[in-house]
């Protein structure tokens, strides 16, 4: 999809506001489980995330 469509259309701007911020999530996971800490919040965050996603994605078909 062009730039300019996706700045156009607000669902769509959501949907990828929502993707890059589950990339940040597991980005975030991965290091807490590498340095031995508990990434439980990190991880119900990220389920609730792609729960907003999923939510989103059928709104707009």
């Amino acid at each position: 999809m062009p730039k300019a469509a996706v700045d156009d259309d607000p669902l769509e701007w959501k949907i990828q506001t929502l993707r890059g911020q589950l990339l940040d999530l597991g980005s975030a996971i991965r290091q807490l489980n590498q340095s031995g800490l508990d990434g439980a919040t990190a991880q119900l965050l990220m389920t609730r995330k792609r729960a907003e996603l999923e939510d989103l994605m059928k709104r707009g078909r």
